[in-house]
């Protein structure tokens, strides 16, 4: 398929999980592909190297997002390779401890804002010259953004999310004269590689999962990763300031 030929996306945090699915979706739609990562410089250049060997376009980038400057670290670091942009997937993310309010120091609270909240705000705001009219601005969030009493236990990231698709509703406003559309995907509990380390890690903890949703399954990157690439597709056109619950009716 080449829905997106021509185009070039970034997506942050796309070295593994979530982000890593993303970028081969939309590397497979025909997009050239900006791959971020924070820390982990191999695992982004083997989500490089898959998307190259299935025929398609990337490059890895590296900034630490939650530190000063990130913002513009990132766009320097993009600029070396590559001149506008198309589509922008704000996937890159911490949930930090899950401590609940009495247990969630200052330090943590700080540092889910500045990565979830913060990094997202400033590296939009940096890169709108870089958008080209009629982009793409999609931002990863989170079943618990409106329904942080399921998860009180990560209640301070449950309110990152919120925030973003906060962000996603005012910037669809701001940006709609362009062309440009902006939406929100939030997935429930994925099988991620964190994940799969804790709320899937036992049989019966996964039964459980895979339970909650309608469908029966435990979700899956590639299920979100689908709807990322929906919403940066021209099929998408019409749809804006949305946040698309992809949890598999889990919060039915």
């Amino acid at each position: 398929m080449s829905t997106l030929k021509g185009r070039t996306a970034l997506v942050t945090g796309g070295s593994r999980g979530i982000g890593r699915a993303v970028a081969r979706r939309l590397a497979r739609e025909g997009a050239r592909v900006a791959v971020h990562y924070g820390r982990r410089e191999t695992a982004a250049r083997e989500t490089v190297a898959a998307i190259e060997e299935a025929g398609g376009s990337a490059f890895a980038i590296g900034a630490e997002l939650g530190r000063p400057g990130d913002a513009e670290a990132l766009w320097v670091a993009f600029d070396e390779q590559a001149d506008g942009l198309d589509i922008l997937v704000h996937n890159a993310g911490i949930t930090g401890e899950r401590a609940g309010l009495a247990g969630t120091t200052a330090e943590e609270f700080e540092q889910l804002q500045a990565v979830n909240v913060r990094a997202p705000f400033f590296v939009t705001q940096r890169g709108l010259g870089r958008l080209r009219d009629g982009g793409r601005i999609v931002n990863v969030s989170s079943g618990l953004a409106g329904r942080a009493g399921m998860m009180p236990a990560v209640l301070a990231y449950s309110m990152t999310k919120a925030a973003m698709e906060a962000f996603t509703a005012g910037l669809a406003k701001e940006l709609g004269p362009r062309g440009i559309t902006v939406n929100a995907v939030s997935p429930g509990i994925v099988d991620t590689e964190m994940n799969a380390a804790l709320e899937l890690a036992a049989p019966e903890r996964r039964a459980a999962v895979a339970a909650m949703s309608p469908l029966g399954e435990v979700g899956s990157p590639a299920h979100i990763a689908d709807v990322v690439a929906f919403l940066a597709s021209s099929d998408a056109r019409w749809v804006t300031g949305q946040s698309i619950d992809a949890t598999g009716g889990a919060l039915l």
